[in-house]
């Protein structure tokens, strides 16, 4: 068995790369898609179901696992694996997004963060160091180092500062003990000014990590400058480690990201627009709410797999929904994941076959957002098509 950290890039097409990386709880296949489960849990999903559904991964908070139910319970518990039952990899971000998410809440300072928390009111201070040591106690496979993420619409000054403290804090990260087996990503900042940015990579080369982030987008700013974020961002990182954009789960975006050398990705989209009845298909991705579902007797989708769309009805989720009835938001949750799973499968087949140019272009040309006249012709659509 390769020792964690390894990583085997199988096959390429163009930039895009079919890899696999091995932690000290298994291989992760790449490209992947890592569900957040924020708190230890994957809202609504059991952790044998994320296994059934083919996923190698999962994301938790370290800050909010700090905050509830604290370090100190999840280690006497076991650890953060054995706690909320999950076999496989575990990545642990930092906290640093909860330096942008929690701005009215915290106070930045070359140290640390200092937090009020969200829960009740109690101020964390969180440093480098500590950040470090919860995620060692928690016994994360991939821990993150401990970043200063600024508003994506940043002037280069306010960047600058923010990539300088981040570069000082990854050092001190990476001097820090790990768990055992654990890896660690540096994460580059620099907002949208490309200079920064490779500067920001060079520096985190130098100081060595066993892979890298691009942290910093999918922070309020328009999707061009997110794809120009990561286009300036890739080229300057090595080749031979993986590569993580944080917070991003748009289909187009991580085709597009993964045609430009990127391996992992995590996102809430999938799982929150769920609980608020989105259902996501092969021709995009739809309201289930909308009355024009209310008698539709297809499943989500033809030929899917998921518990939704083996045994169920839109017509009878839709009802769920309407009705408040958690069954509905757990078999939706299912059903997105599983398509989530199910697309990053493909795209591992297509790098394979080299044929992730078509594959992409044929996403591109059949994945449509929701739109007014989408529901109006819904219920006449041909079987395949939601």
């Amino acid at each position: 068995m390769a020792t964690p950290g390894t990583f085997e890039i199988l096959a390429t097409d163009g930039m895009a790369r079919r890899a696999r990386l091995h932690t000290a709880h298994g291989v992760i296949e790449t490209p992947a898609f890592m569900p957040v489960g924020t708190a230890g849990a994957v809202k609504g999903v059991a952790p044998d179901e994320l296994l059934a559904l083919g996923f190698d991964v999962v994301l938790a908070n370290t800050y909010h696992l700090f905050a509830r139910p604290g370090v100190e319970r999840v280690e006497a518990l076991g650890g953060l694996h054995r706690f909320m039952g999950w076999p496989r990899a575990i990545l642990t971000d930092s906290g640093g997004y909860q330096v942008y998410s929690l701005s009215h809440l915290r106070r930045v300072t070359d140290e640390g963060v200092e937090f009020r928390s969200p829960y009740d009111g109690a101020r964390h201070h969180l440093t480098p160091e500590l950040v470090m040591d919860i995620q060692r106690r928690l016994g994360s496979d991939i821990a993150m180092v401990l970043d200063e993420c600024p508003p994506g619409d940043c002037d280069e000054a306010t960047a600058c500062r923010a990539v300088e403290r981040t570069l000082d804090w990854a050092v001190r990260c990476a001097r820090q003990p790990r768990a055992e087996g654990g890896l660690l990503f540096g994460i580059v900042q620099g907002a949208g000014h490309p200079a920064l940015r490779a500067h920001c990579v060079c520096a985190l080369r130098q100081i060595g990590f066993d892979g890298y982030a691009i942290g910093g987008v999918s922070v309020g700013e328009p999707e061009e400058r997110i794809r120009s974020a990561v286009e300036a961002t890739v080229p300057h990182l090595p080749p031979e480690r993986p590569r993580y954009v944080m917070g991003v789960g748009g289909v187009r975006q991580m085709l597009d990201m993964i045609a430009a050398g990127v391996d992992l990705f995590d996102c809430v989209m999938p799982t929150r627009l769920a609980r608020h009845g989105t259902a996501f298909t092969s021709r995009g991705r739809f309201p289930l709410k909308a009355a024009v579902y209310a008698d539709d007797a297809r499943p989500i989708e033809e030929g899917c797999g998921c518990p939704a769309c083996r045994s169920f009805s839109r017509g009878y989720l839709r009802h769920l929904l309407q009705v408040g009835e958690m069954l509905g938001l757990r078999l939706l949750t299912l059903h997105n994941l599983q398509w989530y799973a199910t697309l990053m499968r493909r795209a591992r087949a297509a790098i394979e076959a080299r044929q992730f140019g078509a594959f992409r272009a044929e996403i591109a040309a059949t994945y449509r957002e929701p739109s007014e006249e989408h529901l109006r012709a819904a219920a006449a659509l041909p079987e395949t098509s939601p």
